[in-house]
């Protein structure tokens, strides 16, 4: 059988601009395109789209919803994304990271923000626990997770209420605390005060986990760590985890050019 011809640049290009008019559809809030509509903004045949769009997915750098039948960005696009852009934040984190994993004997994960979703970028976990490195790239509502909370730290109420406004808030354990803006609001005012968030059991059944903010030279808040583990052994020991979490993240803010807490926060 004859080897299969390599993509050709021009076919790069129009996988390229499918791509493109995802992620503008994605900042739009239209959440995610149709076969037909890709056809529509692209000029190409229906058919066409259908065949590149399934390659893509192959390889991880769309997803399709199964119910709306439409095309969304994937995590294998996020996840490479990550790998180049944020370099020097990895190179800050691993030291931390490796410290903070020890500390509390938890598998750590480095999460930045994408639109309204955390994004993992790395994990870490002891020696003898099983390395969660599946969350790689997958996208997770932040409003339900500690490293969501944690990443919209700094963002003022009214903000929060304008921006969550319209959002679409998954009840995921049976401990969940925010079924709307305004309950997103509350909890992260709490973050706020304590300076790291934590949740129980309301992300998932049977999951716990605490994040606290990493800062950049200019004091905004660019990623968390984030130590998440099975509820009943880190219940006993959450307030003591987020301390330590909150520690090692300032510790990667400090490698990353933060001044520290004394310099207060950017408005």
């Amino acid at each position: 059988m004859a080897a299969m011809a390599p993509p050709t640049s021009g076919g790069l290009a129009r996988d390229l601009a499918l791509l493109e008019h995802l992620a503008q559809a994605e900042a739009a809030g239209e959440g995610g395109l149709g076969v037909a509509r890709l056809a529509e903004r692209t000029g190409r045949a229906p058919s066409q789209v259908s065949r590149a769009m399934s390659r893509l997915a192959d390889v991880g750098l769309v997803a399709r919803d199964g119910p709306a039948r439409a095309y969304r960005l994937g995590p294998g696009l996020f996840g490479l994304a990550a790998r180049v852009i944020d370099g020097g934040l990895l190179a800050a984190a691993a030291e931390p990271m490796r410290r903070l994993s020890a500390d509390v004997d938890e598998t750590v994960h480095l999460c930045v923000l994408r639109g309204d979703d955390v994004v993992t970028l790395r994990t870490e976990a002891p020696a003898h626990r099983f390395r969660a490195s599946g969350w790689i790239g997958v996208p997770v509502p932040a409003s339900c997770t500690s490293a969501g909370r944690a990443l919209l730290i700094d963002v003022p109420e009214a903000e929060l209420l304008r921006r969550f406004s319209r959002h679409a808030f998954a009840v995921g354990g049976p401990r969940s605390r925010v079924r709307d803006a305004a309950g997103l609001a509350s909890v992260v005012a709490e973050t706020r005060a304590a300076g790291h968030a934590t949740v129980d059991e309301e992300f998932a059944r049977g999951v716990a986990g605490v994040a606290a903010p990493i800062r950049d030279a200019r004091g905004i808040v660019v990623a968390v760590l984030n130590v998440s583990a099975p509820a009943d052994r880190l219940r006993p020991q959450l307030a003591d985890a987020g301390a330590r979490t909150r520690r090692h993240a300032d510790e990667a803010s400090t490698a990353l050019g933060w001044p520290g807490p004394g310099a207060g926060r950017p408005s």
